[in-house]
Parts: structure tokens; C-alpha cells; sequence
């Protein structure tokens, strides 16, 4: 599901209810300046605080939630989203309270003004701090998405700031309900966000215990660790007798050490339902992950939730274009090594793996071994040192199609190219193509 839809759906079910208060329940009146800008206030607050409480239980990994939006790297992208769109609403919300002067100084002051509404009874002495309490947590929003968007910024120090996210959502609620016009609570607007706080709440105090995912947390050792070319390390573990086993292309959110957390790396093995030996290949791609060879070691305890995501091919159509990009082949490495035994349910897909040096990448020969007894898989390796590069045309040949054909695209490796090819299709007039891209950068 379009994460665009998900979120123009959310927002618009709040956009209704806000109207049927503002327009039939509750019609404001006085001068309509001065009424735009009260509704506006209410509007942009309503916006901002659903997302920011859909934000919060996206935090909490709803595994339930997969199937209807596909796959937890997406609920995850949908929770960046929501969170940027939230923060920037919530900067509108505040400069629409402090634009009061403004507009007193551009029409004059207001002859009818909107009268002031009545708020619940025990916080009506909280409204001067319900006020301060927004401003200082929209100050702090806004530093969190510099932050967040800035890639330099370290991951380990950005995820400890990240920590006090759900108190900042907590200090909103109350922010919220302190400012909350009284009438609200018993009509459709006021029950919507009252359930999403709640929500909300229950999961900003799910993530302050630090027990998100813990019905899904299982217990391991590593059984090996192998340094390969590229600054990959390869790192096998076994898991304990509850492991639930895993489909090909899914991932899990691995912690080799408590204090560095949790991070998300795909399982790049397959293996019956229940098996209990993974594989993880990680790229170095950080100070954590550079480091991450000389640190671990055989015997090693080990902690993995999961298994999550929903990058399956058995989804698709017959004829498939898969792309890797990189350390992006993981997935793609634990489908073939799942169609090992059962070479006949291999769709007729095209791998195109794109790589800096062919020579070096400690993939290529692999992939041949695992493609060499598949008669409908066909490997193309592009090699970016040799002058070789993937485009759409290039996939598009291979494929066999023309516009209107039947094609699945599963793609897994640097957003740009992933865009270049989207871009590409359409002007070859495959816009209709479905690309289904596993999307692994989280923060």
C-alpha cells in the first residue's frame, strides 16, 4: 500500500471529522478573519498530533500491521514520513498561534473575536503550561528532523536522542488535552483523538520500558564470523528452540551488544519452516559495522527479533525482474537458496546484480553456483568498473516485454537507482509495472 495513500486516507478521515464540528456541530462565530485563524489552529493541531500519535504506535513494530501495508521496512517508512509531516505541521500550528499580532497589525483588532471555548475542568489552571509545554516541545521536534536528516550526524548518538521521543509525545498529549475544547470529547473528533492518544501513549510508555518487540525477541550464539572482500563480515548464528523459522527475503532486528541496540539486517539464508540457523552478511557501512569483525566472535550470545518483513516473490507475477544493488543481494541470496530443492517453483525472473568491481565481490561466484541449477533464473552481472551499468532499457530486454506486458520488478539497493529505474520504465512506457522495493534504510 502507497504510503501517500495511507497518509492522505489518515488525514482526511481527521479533515472530516474536524469539519463536521467546525461546520455543523460547532459553527464558530465572529469575524471570519479571526474565525479562519482559530480553525486553522484546531485544524493544524489536529493534523499534527494524529500523526505524531500514529508515529508513536508505528514505533512499537506492529507486526500485525504488515500484511495490510507490506512489510515492517515500510511501516517504518511511513513512520519517518508521518513523523516529518507531523513535526512540520505541528511548526505551522505554532506560527498560527503566534500570528495573532501580525494579524491584528494587518486588519485592525477584532470587533467580534471568536470567544473562548471551555476546556475540562481540572485543567483549566494548566493552560498557561499546556502552552509553554507545545512551544518548547516544537522546539525540540524540529532539532530532532534536522538531526534525523542529517546523515552525518552519528547513528549511535542520534538513536539515544531518539530515546526521548515518547516523552516529547507525552508532554503533547497533555499539551492536548489541557487546550482541547470541552465539547469535542463526546463528538466524532474528540473520540478519534482520544483513541490515538491513548494509543499513543500506551506505546511511548511501551518504548520508555524498552519493550518493543519483546514477544518477538529470541535468543542466540554465534556460530561464526567470516571477514569477506569489501568490508563485509559475514556472521552466522543459532538460534534457541523458540525461533520460529523465517520465509526467504525476510529480516530481523539483530543486537550483538546491549549497549549498542538493535540493528536491522536481512536474513540472507533460507531454510526449512522453524530452521534455526541464520546468516547475516553486513556491509561496513558505519563505525559500528567497520568495527563489527574484530568485536564478535564464536560462542558469542546474541539477541534477534524478528522475523519481519513481506519482500516475497511468490507475490508477483510470473515473469520477474529482480535488482540488487550491492550488499541489496542479501535477500535475493536467500531466495535462490531457498528454490535449491525445488527448482520448479523458481518463476522465469532476471537477476541483474550491480556491482563496483566483479572481480573482488565475494557474491559473484555464489550467485552463479545458486543460479547454475535454476533453468528459469538468468543471472546478469553489471559491473560498474568495467563500464557496465543498469538502466531500464537494459532491464527491459531482458525481461522481453514491451508496454502492457505482465512484470513484477523486486528491487533491493541505493534509492537512486531505484528512482533512475522507475523513471526510466515509464518512458518506456512501463509505468504500470510494479516495483516492489525492500527498503532498507531506516532512519
Amino acid at each position: 500500500m502507497k504510503i501517500r495513500y495511507v497518509l492522505s486516507v489518515f488525514l482526511g478521515v481527521l479533515t472530516l471529522a474536524w469539519a463536521w464540528d467546525a461546520l455543523v456541530l460547532n459553527p464558530m462565530a465572529g469575524d471570519w478573519p479571526w474565525m479562519v485563524r482559530k480553525q486553522a489552529i484546531y485544524l493544524s493541531g489536529v493534523w499534527a498530533m494524529g500523526l505524531m500519535s500514529l508515529v508513536m504506535i508505528l514505533a512499537t513494530r506492529p507486526a500485525w500491521l504488515e500484511p495490510a501495508l507490506g512489510g515492517m521496512d515500510r511501516i517504518y517508512r511511513l513512520h519517518k514520513w508521518a513523523g516529518i509531516l507531523a513535526i512540520g505541521l505541528g511548526a505551522v500550528h505554532w506560527l498560527l498561534e503566534l500570528g495573532g499580532d501580525a494579524l491584528r497589525d494587518l486588519i485592525g483588532p477584532a470587533i467580534h473575536k471568536p470567544p473562548k471555548v471551555a476546556v475540562l475542568e481540572f485543567m483549566q489552571s494548566s493552560h498557561g503550561l499546556a502552552k509553554d509545554i507545545g512551544e518548547w516541545a516544537i522546539y525540540a521536534l524540529l532539532a530532532s528532523l534536522i538531526l534525523t536528516l542529517w546523515k552525518a550526524f552519528p547513528y549511535k548518538s542520534w538513536r539515544l536522542l531518539h530515546r526521548a521521543m515518547p516523552l516529547l509525545y507525552l508532554a503533547l498529549v497533555f499539551h492536548t488535552v489541557a487546550l482541547t475544547p470541552l465539547a469535542w470529547w463526546t463528538q466524532p473528533l474528540g473520540l478519534i483523538m482520544g483513541g490515538l492518544m491513548l494509543a499513543g501513549s500506551v506505546s511511548a510508555f511501551t518504548a520508555l520500558r524498552r519493550r518493543i518487540g519483546q514477544n518477538r525477541r529470541h535468543a542466540g550464539r554465534i556460530e561464526s564470523v567470516r571477514a569477506l572482500p569489501c568490508g563485509i563480515t559475514e556472521v552466522t548464528c543459532t538460534m534457541d528452540a523458540g525461533w520460529p523459522g523465517h520465509r526467504a527475503g525476510q529480516f530481523a532486528f539483530v543486537t550483538f551488544d546491549p549497549r549498542e541496540g538493535a540493528h536491522p539486517y536481512t536474513i540472507a539464508s533460507a531454510g526449512p519452516s522453524g530452521a534455526r540457523r541464520l546468516t547475516f552478511q553486513i556491509k561496513a557501512l558505519g563505525d559500528y559495522t567497520r568495527r563489527l569483525g574484530q568485536s564478535l566472535a564464536a560462542g558469542q550470545a546474541v539477541q534477534i527479533e524478528g522475523p519481519y518483513g513481506r519482500f516475497d516473490h511468490r507475490r508477483g507475477e510470473a515473469r520477474q525482474a529482480w535488482v540488487a544493488g550491492g550488499i541489496g543481494i542479501t535477500p535475493f541470496l536467500a531466495w535462490l537458496e531457498s528454490l535449491q530443492d525445488r527448482p520448479d517453483a523458481a518463476p522465469c525472473a532476471q537477476l541483474h546484480y550491480c556491482v563496483r568491481d566483479a572481480a573482488r565481490d565475494p557474491f559473484v561466484e555464489r550467485l552463479r553456483a545458486l543460479c547454475a541449477p535454476l533453468p528459469n533464473i538468468t543471472l546478469h552481472v553489471h559491473d560498474a568498473g568495467a563500464g557496465q551499468r543498469l538502466d531500464a532499457e537494459t532491464l527491459r530486454r531482458a525481461a522481453g516485454v514491451q508496454a502492457g506486458d505482465a512484470l513484477d520488478v523486486w528491487f533491493c539497493g541505493p534509492a537512486g537507482l531505484a528512482r533512475s529505474l522507475e523513471k526510466g520504465l515509464r518512458a518506456l512506457g512501463l509505468k504500470d509495472v510494479p516495483v516492489h522495493r525492500e527498503a532498507f534504510e531506516m532512519r
